[in-house]
């Protein structure tokens, strides 16, 4: 024994140093792998879609790059040689450190769905590549594979409507706005591809088309894309029941991942490796290898003093570990720690170790909120949960971090400042920028300080500090509260909120309300054309009839709100004439509504107030100026976002009153008004970055414009392009002297334009109000623009005369009438010479100036800027504010508000940094301000930032130093307890990031102080490779799999995937059961492959009106070929709905039939749906969770239908609109159960009311009975339940089951089954959401498939359901048991046989709390029970359920049977029927007599014997063996014809997607 462990230390100190452990001797392995179900996607166009993420510039430049080289067909062939040229294309925009995460991304195939995206799109086009048609163009609808007929259709003008295109849609610079769209379908790297790619991108610089280009491979291949970034657990499963299946297993596919010849891992040793280093010690190392392989076969227990300081031990010895190898030790001890477990309770614990560990847990759990059961990442100092977060997440940001670190280093900044700037929170400001609201278009309703109504109010500002009860709105005649609405007055969605607002007058608020009538400003319309100017027109002459009445408006309001209330939908000019008529019969129309009516006044007013507020959609409402949330403008939100914001405002009003910055000798509007956040203007382009784009500044190049040709330029990449174009910037300031100036304008425009000389004129006009702004002007020319003389003076000024100088020449130069003068030749350039202004030297310069600039110009605004010909555009600090509109206007007000906006969200907190580094950022620190706002910029600030210092790290910290010291480090933190579920994937994760990200790595073990439990029961690996594996040949490798070796024999594990929350992932290949597997029965190893059948597409649905949940709402997800291929029904539970899908372009869409009869989308978000489209459009195109939000409106006339209704049950009225309400419906519709009980008597009881079998039931409709079952065992229990239903039942069967856990035998058997037995079968999916409590154990969740989402699974049309445990055999006709009636309730369950009395100590309902909580009634079995999914769902039975787990699953103690106990636990909210207890028979708990009239035996456990099921069922059903045999004798042919038996057999419905 002391030789042994001499020879444990040796071995141990040489493992160390061997990462590849590996033992000799034949192991049995289990592998497993995911794939895709479409086919493999290049790498090439991958590569290409991680530029497209980077920008449009790279992807384009890339795009060309490959296009010139001209792949030989060789290298094409070869993958390793291709990728070795596709990094070579990419390097060109990246970065070093960006071209490992490239690696990484392509590893991962992180973009292979957009590339199969594509090719979807391309199919639904009815675009098929072949070998005589390599690429396709689609010209305004016509499709073509020839170049020269592509041209000579866009010299045809292209016929036809302009392709429909959509976001992630790569157009080439410079072509959006043309008529003509191209939409090109070819595979980078082709020579088709390359030929259309030049007669396109030449045809887009001549003006001509707008060319997309779609990928599209040219030679699909078979293989499907292998998949990494999930995780794969072996829990070691429970052993206290026997549930195997004995049926031998016969596997004659062979190994798929496992090779012979390599060497397999044992505990960490590579046995042939010591060997050659310790000759001598050859028989003592075959000894120690046959140790370590016996004792793998055998997991001793463990006892619970050998269970308490495991993850203190473990800890201990990853830190006695070399430093370089703790990590690999940290990683290795978390994935087998089963294994390890014994070996660790003889490593002592260090006392500093500990106490550094506790005091340190105490500071994390108090500063970061982690305990000791959390798994936490902190990536430069942003917070991962582990639990929740998957590696496509955690590289997102990653990618950014970098992107933002890289181009910081690029410009020079280091060190601190460099963190300190990482750091900053840029995020849009959370100041509310207003409008000056007094202004003369608003018509005031009232006046809160000078009208009758309020004269007995308080007028003392201090009241406000005065207590008052919480919510009340405070009494005080002082106009704090100011609302505007800004509405089109003629439209159905102005009159909820006018109608709202008179209310508030009526009654009383102390809120002053003013409106400004948006109305047609043509004025050629009068009112008699207009119903909006008609409405005006009679608002003014009602105001005019009360002149000198305070309450004038207020009148005139009364008649419009009078109008409303007359008409249903958009008023009508009739309307208004007729109402008018009615009230003021004596009074012309004509003198009113007229072409001389002096009552349409105002429009002008108004339309210029809605400019100046920057509004372009109606209604709109303001809040003393600050523009209310758009989606809350509804009649059900509305008063309570007022009321909030008066609260809001009521705050900051009681601080300026405390300090006494306002008191009763200001006048409250004004100051309300004067403070920082209200601006003259208000644009949506500065404050929202909806329409913004960002350039990179980064780039360096040393020479100017003037230096380059055009080719020359042309052939920069875009960040260079930028570099030279900020070179040539001689900028336009106030003064001479340098001074920082925090925001960098460029104005770009063709400036021999009336609108481009405007944009720039407001600019420097600007200027001579702030000295923190500079501009430069950048040429865009148009195609039509052959005199350039503003131009070139514009250029010429810039660039020769003193910033201030250029100011005020280019001021005069550039005002309209002088321009004008200028164009006419009135007036000459030397009548505008002024001080600082040499004229012939000027004229000089204008003369000799070449177009090369221009042209260079124009070059850089089509690739760089994406801006066609001749548009403008402002960019502030590298931030593109978008194409202005022609009539669109860019005026000073918007460059103050710019400057404010920068420096309040940016500007200052980068000046402090910036001016603390002095000198060593360069002379120009403008210039560096402008370049590191604009790296900044692209960041998006999501979350928050943690400082994590720890007061000790020298004992309990692994540490990795970054690679590379002299490149910017990322500062990576994992905190996890070393004996995690956490620390088995944080361990392969961090081991990856260190290889692909130049990092500085800690990990903090957590460990937890005392166990009283085996900590970890499971083997781990997560599947993650950092570059992509070829093989010899250049051909990629099959790809990443997941491999376990020198697992113990005798313990039964299960697999698990942990997959992200959207994958869909399905067994498509196994011999095995792996519910069970034991390796002691596996010749030579277990392999399973895996499939991810879906994406998931995940929603939330409102109704616009009540913003309730539409509960029973039907959503369908098809393409336009087939509308209707996934299906699903809205929860009450948030809204929430899910639809399957795979990459491609989707159509998301109410079902036809009642949901589309009775609703319609009024909006959604998420969506990626073209402008001007009448159908909801979705694209799928990454791995990543797509969340959409729905709104639905109620049809014209069907305001009081209901979609949840009994079939003899007439929809609407006032029952229906209580019974829907979310909450109190349900509650009043089960208080009346007993009243619709009396009147049920009344009928039959086939026209009850409750009961799902309506009058016209026939009685042959088919029974649907749905089940669940995993594992090989199982499944064999479910077909001989089928089969003994199909014997005694006279009526059609439908089988309905839970696809999720089936494997794939069975999968395959069932079309052969249905054949010979003459059933229907149907297969069910649903996704556990990702907001209901998760379970973790197998079992458990499928205990939570079976009762929490019944009212989703199945369609509507589905009256009833009976749940049949797949351990069952039915003696009688099921349909019996689908017609018991139930009384009203929604489901029926058998409560617990009571007849076998030597079972009594173990009916633990019968004491304690379940004795209470019953009262009486009995405890009821889930092994069976019936649902009628009408009343299930109309009672909100599911949403109820779902609202009991939550709260009642977050403690671990309860609902130990989750699908026994939460019924039973909700008896007295969802009502259950007691069956009669002969429909369930059980051994365990019902005596022998019984068992004669039993209809259903049910094979429960048994506690006292722990019988095993299998021998259970062989002893206790006679007839269980007959059936077992008959269905073996049928399957025996299984293997013949299983290649021709397919899911889609006419047996099996084709509503499988619920």
């Amino acid at each position: 024994m002391r030789r042994l462990r001499h020879l444990l230390g040796l071995v141990s100190l040489v493992c160390l140093g061997i990462q590849d452990v590996h033992c000799q001797g034949k192991a049995k392995p289990v592998t497993t792998h995911l794939s895709t179900k479409w086919p493999h996607t290049p790498l090439l166009l991958e590569a290409a879609e991680y530029l497209a993420e980077e920008n449009s510039a790279a992807f384009w430049g890339f795009v060309e790059i490959i296009a010139k080289k001209d792949i030989k067909v060789e290298v094409r062939e070869n993958e390793k040689s291709l990728f070795a040229e596709t990094l070579a294309a990419a390097s060109n925009f990246l970065t070093p450190s960006q071209v490992k995460l490239l690696k990484l991304s392509l590893s991962m195939r992180i973009y292979s769905p957009k590339i199969e995206m594509f090719r979807q799109i391309a199919l639904d086009r009815g675009v098929t590549p072949s070998k005589t048609c390599g690429a396709t163009a689609d010209v305004n609808g016509q499709l073509t594979c020839d170049v020269n007929e592509m041209k000579k259709l866009v010299e045809g003008g292209g016929g036809g409507t302009k392709p429909v295109t959509y976001e992630v849609d790569h157009h080439f610079p410079g072509g959006e706005n043309s008529k003509i769209g191209v939409v090109l379908y070819g595979e980078i790297g082709t020579p088709e591809f390359r030929q259309f790619h030049e007669a396109l991108s030449a045809l887009v610089r001549e003006g001509k088309v707008d060319y997309v280009l779609r990928h599209n491979v040219k030679a699909v291949l078979p293989r499907k894309v292998r998949l990494s970034g999930y995780g794969v657990e072996l829990a070691i499963k429970s052993t206290e029941y026997k549930a195997q299946d004995d049926t031998k297993v016969e596997d004659d596919r062979g190994q798929q991942e496992d090779d012979d010849d390599q060497e397999v891992e044992v505990e960490g040793f590579l046995f042939s490796k010591l060997e050659s280093l310790y000759p001598d010690k050859t028989e003592e190392l075959n000894q120690f290898r046959k140790h370590i392989i016996d004792s793998q076969h055998e997991m001793a227990p463990m006892k619970v003093w050998q269970l308490q300081h495991l993850s203190m031990q473990a800890a201990q010895r990853i830190m006695s570990a070399p430093e370089e190898e703790r990590l690999s030790l940290f990683t290795h001890t978390a994935q087998n720690f089963p294994m390890l477990a014994r070996s660790l309770v003889r490593t002592k614990v260090d006392d500093k170790m500990k106490r550094e560990i506790l005091k340190n847990q105490n500071q994390i759990s108090s500063q970061m909120d982690v305990s000791p059961s959390d798994g936490a990442i902190f990536i430069n100092g942003m917070y991962f949960d582990m639990d929740y977060t998957d590696i496509y997440t955690l590289l997102d940001h990653i990618r950014t971090e970098e992107r933002v670190m890289g181009g910081l280093h690029k410009l020079g900044v280091q060190g601190d400042a460099l963190r300190n700037l990482l750091t900053l929170d840029i995020s849009e400001s959370k100041q509310d920028y207003g409008i000056d609201i007094r202004d003369s278009a608003i018509l005031w309703m009232n006046n809160i300080e000078t009208d009758k109504a309020y004269q007995k109010w308080s007028s003392s500002t201090t009241e406000l500090l005065k207590p008052t009860y919480p919510g009340m709105l405070r009494s005080i005649r002082k106009n704090f509260h100011n609302l505007v609405i800004v509405a089109e007055p003629s439209k159905s969605t102005t009159a909820d909120l006018i109608q709202l607002v008179e209310s508030f007058i009526t009654h009383n608020a102390p809120i002053r309300v003013g409106w400004v009538m948006a109305v047609n400003r043509d004025q050629t319309l009068r009112g008699f054309d207009d119903a909006g100017i008609a409405m005006l027109c009679a608002f003014n002459f009602v105001a005019l009839h009360f002149e000198g009445r305070d309450d004038a408006h207020y009148k005139a309001l009364q008649f419009l709100t009078n109008i409303y209330a007359s008409v249903q939908g958009d008023v009508t000019v009739d309307d208004v004439t007729a109402h008018f008529k009615k009230r003021y019969p004596s009074t012309d129309l004509e003198d009113v509504f007229g072409e001389d009516s002096d009552y349409d006044v105002g429009r002008m007013l108004s339309q210029d107030f809605v400019e100046k507020a920057g509004i372009s959609k109606f209604p709109q409402a303001l809040m003393n100026g600050v523009l209310l949330p758009e989606k809350h403008l509804n009649a059900e939100e509305f008063e309570e976002v007022v009321l909030m914001e008066v609260m809001r405002t009521t705050q900051t009003l009681q601080r300026a009153v405390y300090k006494g910055e306002l008191d009763d000798r200001h006048d409250v509007v004004d100051w309300l008004m004067s403070l920082p956040n209200i601006m003259p203007r208000l644009n949506e382009r500065i404050l929202s970055t909806k329409t913004t784009s960002y350039i990179d500044l980064t780039g360096v190049v040393s020479s100017t414009i003037k230096e380059l040709s055009v080719d020359s330029f042309r052939n920069l990449k875009a960040s260079e392009m930028t570099a030279a174009v900020a070179n040539s910037c001689h900028y336009i300031t106030t003064k001479n002297e340098p001074t920082l100036r925090f925001l960098t304008s460029w104005i770009v425009a063709d400036f021999d334009t009336i609108e481009g000389r405007a944009l720039l004129l407001e600019a420097i006009k600007y200027l001579r109000e702030s000295n923190s702004m500079r501009v430069c002007a950048i040429h865009n020319p148009s195609p039509f623009s052959e005199n350039k003389m503003f131009s070139k003076i514009v250029e010429v000024a810039q660039n020769t005369l003193a910033p201030a100088v250029a100011r005020q020449f280019l001021a005069k130069i550039l005002e309209k009438d002088n321009a004008k003068k200028i164009i006419d030749g009135t007036k000459k350039l030397t009548d505008f010479e002024m001080i600082g202004v040499d004229m012939d030297a000027f004229q000089a310069r204008l003369t000799s100036l070449k177009d090369d600039i221009f042209k260079i110009h124009s070059a850089y605004c089509s690739n760089v800027l994406s801006l066609p010909a001749g548009e403008r555009t402002v960019i502030a600090n590298g931030r593109a504010l978008g194409a202005l509109r022609k009539e669109e206007k860019f005026v000073q007000e918007d460059f103050g508000l710019l400057e404010k906006y920068v420096h309040s969200t940016i500007g200052e907190k980068i000046m402090d940094i910036l001016n603390g580094e002095g000198s060593a950022l360069g002379d120009d620190i403008s210039d560096m301000m402008m370049k590191v706002a604009g790296v900044l910029q692209t960041k998006p600030q999501s979350k928050g930032r943690t400082n994590v210092s720890l007061r000790s790290e020298q004992y309990s910290v692994i540490r990795l130093q970054a690679k590379d010291p002299n490149m910017p480090a990322f500062d990576i933190v994992a905190i996890c307890d070393p004996v995690s579920k956490a620390a088995q994937k944080i361990g392969p994760v961090l081991l990856v990031l260190g290889e692909v990200v130049n990092s500085n790595i800690r990990v903090i073990l957590n460990a937890r102080e005392k166990h009283s439990e085996m900590p970890l029961k499971s083997f781990y690996r997560y599947v993650l490779e950092p570059v992509p594996q070829f093989m010899e040949s250049g051909e990629l490798t099959a790809g990443p799999y997941a491999k376990f070796t020198g697992l113990p024999e005798s313990p039964i594990l299960t697999q698990n995937y942990h997959a992200p929350e959207n994958w869909l992932v399905e067994v498509v290949e196994s011999v095995y059961d792996l519910d069970n597997i034991k390796l002691e029965n596996v010749e030579s190893g277990v392999h399973s492959e895996f499939e991810l059948e879906y994406l998931l597409l995940e929603g939330h649905c409102f109704e616009q009106s009540s913003g309730n949940p539409p509960r029973g709402l039907q959503f369908t997800l098809g393409n336009r070929q087939q509308p209707v291929m996934v299906d699903t029904i809205v929860m009450a539970n948030l809204g929430y709905f899910q639809l399957k899908a795979n990459p491609g372009a989707w159509l998301l869409r109410l079902r036809q039939g009642r949901s589309a009869d009775i609703y319609t989308i009024a909006s959604h978000e998420g969506t990626d749906t073209p402008a001007g489209s009448a159908d909801v459009e979705i694209i799928m195109s990454s791995f990543r969770s797509q969340v959409v939000k729905i709104r639905v409106a109620k049809q014209p006339g069907k305001q009081n239908m209901e979609l949840l209704v009994d079939d003899n049950e007439e929809s609407g009225g006032l029952w229906n609109s209580i019974t829907s309400m979310p909450i109190i419906g349900p509650i009043v519709e089960e208080c009346c159960v007993m009243l619709k009980k009396i009147y049920a008597l009344a009928k039959t009881w086939w026209q009850s009311t409750f009961s799902s079998s309506s009058g016209e039931e026939d009685a042959d409709e088919k029974v649907n009975i749905f089940s669940v079952a995993s594992g090989h065992l199982y499944e064999r229990f479910l077909r001989i339940m089928m089969v003994s239903v199909l014997r005694h039942t006279k009526t059609p069967v439908k089988f309905w089951f839970l696809k999720n856990f089936l494997s794939p035998s069975l999968k395959n058997a069932l079309p052969l089954l249905a054949e010979e037995f003459g059933f229907e079968y149907e297969l069910v999916q649903y996704k556990w959401p990702r907001w209901l409590h998760q379970q973790t154990e197998k079992q458990r969740i499928i205990w939570g498939y079976k009762i929490l989402f019944l009212d989703v699974l199945f369609p509507l049309d589905i009256k009833k359901i009976i749940f049949v445990d797949a351990d069952q055999i039915v003696r009688a006709d099921i349909k019996d048991l689908n017609n018991e009636n139930l009384d009203g309730a929604p489901y029926g369950f058998v409560p617990f046989c009571e007849s076998r009395k030597e079972i009594e100590g173990f009916r633990f309902w019968k004491q304690g709390y379940w004795r209470n909580h019953l009262a009486g009634r009995r405890y009821h079995i889930s092994a069976l029970f019936v649902v009628d999914l009408k009343k299930f769902r109309r009672i909100a039975a599911g949403d109820r359920l779902r609202g009991q787990y939550q709260g009642l699953s977050q403690d671990p103690n309860s609902l130990s049977n989750l699908d026994q106990d939460l019924p039973n636990n909700m008896i007295h909210q969802v009502r259950i029927k007691s069956l009669p207890q002969d429909w369930l028979w059980c051994e365990t708990w019902c005596d022998d007599a019984s068992k004669k009239s039993a209809k259903i035996i049910d094979l429960c456990n048994n506690p006292m014997t722990k019988e095993a099921k299998l021998v259970a069922a062989q002893r206790i059903i006679e007839e269980w063996n007959e059936y077992d045999e008959k269905i073996k004798g049928v399957l025996q042919g299984f293997k013949g014809t299983k290649s021709s038996k397919t899911q889609g057999s006419s047996h099996e419905s084709g509503h499988v997607e619920l």
